[in-house]
């Protein structure tokens, strides 16, 4: 098997998902502008500085689901898929991916955002394989702000990923060859776990460790 794993936000597309559907939720009014806004760039800040508690910020961004039901979050992510996800897609990374599944490789994307945000996303690029982070939910089918398993954020992905293989009777002495795509210093972990990492629309710090180490260098959006 050969490996071509994306992260998402700021890699595949070049907006950060979660914090943009969490802005959407406040033009929708489920959330009061001031104070949801104050919390989300607190929580994006600690994000890119690598210092971020998951568990703290998913109880954070899926209250609004289990607050407004299934029926409307569903409705409201179809018109959040219409009016942000799909805008900021870029045919270079769509062009990507192409590449990499007519060349044979089993792509996934594997992203520290929430199962219910980027399923579509996943979806709207044509890979149906997706390692998110999982919401455990209550018996209505709403989340209960809780993780269910392994988060897939930082050392999580290469545990995440590791289930995934195990899940299919694999492990990484059966991948041919593993190439990884991330714009973070959060996913450096899966980085070192790769045959090929490619720091993709690098952050400053990720930029300055690729460039010592000898790594690609994709600047997608540039």
């Amino acid at each position: 098997m050969k490996l071509a794993l994306f992260d998402l936000d700021h890699t595949l597309i070049p907006i950060d998902s979660d914090y943009s559907w969490g802005q959407f939720t406040v033009q929708l009014g489920w959330r009061d502008a001031e104070s949801h806004t104050r919390a989300n760039d607190a929580f994006y800040e600690q994000y890119k500085a690598g210092t971020l508690d998951i568990h703290e910020y998913i109880r954070f961004s899926v209250a609004p689901l289990a607050e407004h039901g299934a029926d409307n979050a569903d409705a409201a992510h179809r018109r959040f898929m219409d009016e942000i996800i799909r805008p900021a897609m870029q045919p270079q990374a769509l062009e990507l991916v192409r590449r990499h599944q007519a060349a044979g490789d089993q792509v996934v994307i594997v992203t520290a955002t929430n199962e219910f945000v980027t399923r579509p996303i996943a979806t709207a690029f044509g890979v149906p394989d997706l390692i998110a982070i999982d919401l455990e939910r209550d018996a209505q089918g709403n989340p209960t702000g809780a993780i269910r398993g392994t988060p897939s954020f930082r050392e999580g992905k290469v545990a995440r990923v590791e289930q995934w293989l195990a899940e299919r009777g694999l492990d990484w002495s059966r991948v041919e060859h593993s190439t990884f795509y991330s714009d973070s210093i959060n996913d450096l972990p899966l980085l070192d776990k790769v045959h090929e990492p490619v720091a993709t629309n690098p952050d400053a710090r990720l930029h300055a460790i690729a460039a010592q180490r000898g790594w690609r260098i994709l600047n997608l959006f540039a």
